[in-house]
């Protein structure tokens, strides 16, 4: 291991020494062997590598008055958070550096010094990519704020780009041991001090109100990393007393907060409790984690629709297009590690196993290296990726960093133990122990590893072998081939207190059996794993969703006794007499790539199908008589109709869900359509709503510029669309062909979403 390296990871060790019981290896002691993480690091280098770095520091140049040496690059790298895929790609290449690869060593240091001329340049201290960036953050410091959830000053989340910029440095020097990253670092931190210095706490949480990124985070990584009490001075202004306030007093209050802005957040307190023994911080992240863990997450580890959370537990009707963005939990991890040093319960490591072999490992392409944005849970869909160099997302920055990652949590370490929390293969370097440590396996694709010790003398030390919480059918362990009587349960770790010596070879397998497990708020909406991954129906490569998605028909058998094994394939099933309109193969979801998927199964009795089946019918009828007394209709969310119908918007989305597409608008924000009245019949609004819908939406429908009607939705009608007829006044329609339908949300709501818009004559 680099010395240099080593004296900057023990730099960020020393001030938390009380509060971490655990640390993890450097990534450059974890080597990863042949399996399917060592696959998608390996197609990441490659991509990795095929970035022009100049190019992603075109902005940082301009920003400085350098004259670029490449042109940027385009998506986001155009916008407001310009700069924040630069972040992301040297904390990549920092983790690549610190396993070995020299030509990410070179990369480091070359964008490193890049970006020390741009401060130069600028002679503030400022370093930034964000177009018109100097102007935001010199009207900061003037106390001038302007702030929305994702504009602060006009300019798209400037801190949280900050943010990205310096994790960038920080990975720098402490994964490459690159020095003059650091002294950037520290002027950046000093010109953030500068910014921020005479703002009052009113208007520091005015400021925060707009999406900030983890800045307490590098901010008390900064102090942990020089020792200068300014810093962690600087991490406690970035506190946003809206979110951390009520987990600080274990209340839930994420529902329908924007989700990936919440994490570093938490990220950040984390690291406040390690460096500066912050104990309310502490409690706080550990609370948010078990709230998002145990009430907000899907069975993939992924979390949020829409990207943002629902209420609490209930999450069978928010199964989208737009289900668990990748950022969401490329951040869960980075929390889960940090707690999991502070406290090593086999709960976090179950977490990390979860969200690593079901999401993130399933969100790259093997075929090509692109990345997810979301991983939609949504029966019918399929996995989309982002281009590899042009659109430059939020998850593609993350998407670098997630497949380099790989080694950072199988194993870690106190003085006198050694935690084993994944099956990965890989090898284990402790040259301060004389010990190097193999782990052989094709885990997940059996239920086996052998665990090899090599020592220059022999060593004392326990190891705490994780035993899975999935693991019921028992398992069984040996050393040097002689079993050893477990007294452990799954769900905890196994203690083997022994003199290891050269040679040594623990065994142990774990079995795997088929289990479901169900949403929490519907036990008929169920997905299937086999150990610890997770199983989904591959429906084909075809254009277009089933008309009729297949569906579970339960028979007397249990469900788990109703999927057979498809003989000479790996972890693949076949459903057997439950299927319906036919049976269909399981693949592992991690493996389920460029076809249509099931991940969420819906379960029926004979009867309760037939039910379905006549209420289907009944809807059908109701529509039709809807039809029948339509003027106009638009279906939001699709290009053409929306043309047709003079579309206009401010922070306006669109989606689809359950084959719907619909439009909302955030923040505060508008949406209108054209539609045709009769000038001389009455006439009224019907809009189509998804019932489950909850969170901060409360909007005006407004006629011609005139509010007909204020609308809340709060669940209104949970699981199902829902139709409201709002009477238009016949002055607003007399001797008009058409009028402007506009939904205006309220300040801080959402308007809609809505699924469905016509105008109609009233039954």
């Amino acid at each position: 291991m680099n010395l240099l390296v080593a004296a900057n990871l023990l730099a960020l060790l020393v001030t938390h020494t009380p509060t971490t019981l655990v640390h993890e290896f450097p990534l450059a002691q974890v080597r990863l062997l042949d399996g399917p993480f060592k696959v998608a690091m390996d197609q990441n280098t490659v991509w990795l590598l095929s970035l022009d770095a100049d190019r992603l520091l075109a902005g940082f140049r301009e920003s400085a008055g350098l004259e670029p040496k490449a042109p940027r690059y385009g998506g986001w790298e155009q916008q407001g958070v310009a700069g924040h895929s630069l972040g992301h790609h040297l904390s990549a290449c920092a983790a690549m550096s610190a396993q070995g690869d020299a030509r990410f060593t070179e990369r480091v240091n070359y964008i490193v010094h890049e970006l020390a001329l741009c401060q130069e340049a600028g002679g503030d201290g400022y370093v930034g990519a964000i177009p018109d960036g100097r102007r935001v953050f010199s009207e900061i410091a003037r106390g001038d704020i302007r702030a929305e959830n994702f504009n602060l000053n006009g300019v798209w989340v400037p801190w949280y780009t900050m943010h990205k910029v310096m994790a960038g440095l920080r990975d720098a020097w402490r994964l490459a041991g690159n020095e003059e990253a650091l002294a950037v670092y520290k002027k950046l931190g000093d010109w953030e001090l500068q910014v921020t210095d005479a703002l009052t706490p009113e208007q520091l949480q005015t400021m925060l109100s707009c999406e900030h990124g983890g800045m307490n985070e590098v901010a008390a990584d900064l102090f942990a990393a020089t020792g200068d009490e300014k810093y962690l001075e600087l991490a406690r202004r970035f506190y946003h007393k809206a979110v951390l306030d009520p987990a600080a007093k274990h209340h839930n209050a994420l529902n329908g907060l924007h989700a990936n802005t919440q994490f570093p957040k938490f990220i950040g307190l984390a690291r406040q409790y390690e460096v500066a023994g912050d104990t309310w911080a502490g409690e706080a992240s550990r609370f948010f984690w078990e709230t998002v863990v145990r009430h907000h997450s899907y069975v993939t580890g992924g979390n949020s629709d829409h990207e943002h959370f629902g209420p609490p537990d209930q999450l069978s009707e928010r199964l989208s297009d737009q289900t668990t963005e990748s950022c969401n939990t490329y951040n869960m991890l980075k929390l889960t590690r940090r707690l999991f040093m502070q406290a090593p319960k086999p709960d976090y490591a179950e977490f990390y196993e979860r969200a690593l072999f079901n999401h993130i490992l399933g969100s790259q392409d093997p075929a090509t290296a692109r990345v997810t944005y979301y991983v939609p849970l949504k029966s019918g869909l399929e996995k989309t990726y982002q281009t590899l160099d042009d659109t430059f997302s939020c998850c593609v920055g993350t998407g670098m960093e997630n497949h380099t990652q790989y080694g950072s949590s199988i194993y870690f370490h106190s003085d006198d133990a050694l935690y084993i929390n994944l099956f990965i293969a890989s090898e284990l370097s402790c040259p301060e122990k004389g010990l190097t440590l193999t782990q052989e396996t094709r885990y997940p694709e059996e239920d086996a590893s052998r665990f090899k010790f090599a020592c220059t003398q022999p060593v004392r030390l326990t190891v705490y072998l994780r035993y899975p919480a999935w693991a019921k059918d028992g398992a069984s362990l040996s050393i040097n081939g002689v079993a050893e009587t477990l007294k452990a349960t799954p769900g905890s770790f196994i203690p083997l207190v022994r003199e290891w010596k050269d040679g040594d070879v623990l065994s142990v397998k774990y079995p795997m059996s088929l289990r479901t497990e169900a949403m929490p708020d519907n036990a008929a909406r169920l997905a299937f794993f086999y150990g610890p991954v997770l199983l989904s129906g591959a429906l084909g490569k075809n254009e277009c969703p089933p008309a009729n998605m297949p569906v579970l028909i339960a028979n007397e058998k249990p469900l788990e006794h109703c999927l057979e094994p498809v003989p000479g394939e790996s972890l693949t099933f076949k459903t057997s007499g439950i299927g319906h309109p036919e049976d269909l193969t399981l693949i592992p979801f991690y493996r389920m790539h460029h076809q249509r998927h099931i991940v969420y199964w819906d379960l029926f009795t004979r009867e309760q199908w037939e039910e379905r089946q006549a209420a289907y019918r009944a809807e059908q009828e109701r529509l039709r008589r809807l039809e029948a007394r339509t003027l106009d209709f638009v279906q939001p969310g699709e290009m053409q109709p929306e043309r047709d119908h003079a579309f206009e918007g401010v922070n306006s989305r669109h989606g689809s869900h359950l084959d719907r597409t619909w439009r909302d608008a955030a923040d505060g924000g508008w949406f209108a359509f054209t539609m045709q009245v009769s000038p001389d019949k009455p006439v009224e609004l019907v809009v189509t709503y998804w019932g489950s819908d909850a969170g901060p939406r409360t909007f005006d429908i407004l006629v011609d510029g005139t509010v007909i009607a204020t609308q809340q939705l709060d669940n209104p009608s949970p699981g199902n669309f829902w139709d409201v007829a709002y009477p238009v006044p016949s002055e607003l329609t007399h001797d008009k062909e058409t009028v402007r339908v506009t939904f205006q949300a309220h300040p801080g709501n959402m308007a809609g979403g809505i699924f469905g818009l016509r105008t109609a004559v009233p039954e």
